[in-house]
């Protein structure tokens, strides 16, 4: 159900529009890398979330375990590599270049992937699943770290205590991702 979820909520996300701008063949490459992300790297880290209905997911890394091994790629390539084709490069190059702005210290919850099914949003499933870990992060006194993908999602995280301390532009010319921090027991912001 998780992968059924992300894939219906990111099959308009102008970042994977734009590394996959083959409408037809998207939901199958989302589905293969939501699979990816979900079953073979998130789900073993013990901080994934699913609403009682399925309407929203939210996969979480904790501190310090964020980074996706050299390893958990080689062992997906293949299986990325049939659906994507040669869009796998870009997004391969895409999925660097925002790594490799990932802030190492101080140690901080990742939040990896929210999505919220279409005909499920607007109606508080990702916040509430938001709400959840940031109410535990702030307990444990850590931080929370993402990269949000388009300008509604900005605004959202925005609600919720994050700024925005960057940008990354996906290579060949795409939109960008922002990236946002959130400090322990931050309130919320109105400004983007």
């Amino acid at each position: 159900m998780v992968v059924r979820t992300l894939t219906r909520a990111f099959l308009d996300d102008p970042v994977m529009s734009f590394i996959f701008p083959d409408a037809r063949r998207r939901p199958a490459i989302l589905e293969a890398f939501f699979d990816v992300s979900a079953r073979r790297i998130y789900l073993g880290k013990g901080e994934s979330f699913l609403c009682e209905d399925g309407g929203a997911a939210a996969l979480w890394a904790p501190p310090g375990k964020w980074k996706v091994s050299t390893l958990e790629i080689v062992r997906n390539g293949p299986r990325l590599a049939r659906v994507m084709g040669r869009r796998l490069v870009l997004g391969l190059r895409a999925m660097n270049m925002v790594e490799r702005k990932h802030p190492h210290e101080p140690p901080h919850y990742y939040l990896a992937i929210l999505g919220t099914d279409p005909d499920r949003q607007n109606r508080g499933l990702g916040s509430a699943l938001l709400y959840d870990m940031l109410s535990r992060a702030d307990a444990e006194r850590i931080p929370a770290y993402l990269e949000a993908s388009c300008e509604d999602i900005v605004r959202l995280y925005l609600r919720h205590g994050f700024k925005v301390v960057g940008e990354v532009p996906i290579p060949g010319g795409g939109p960008p991702v922002w990236r946002m921090w959130r400090d322990v027991g931050a309130s919320a912001t109105s400004s983007t």
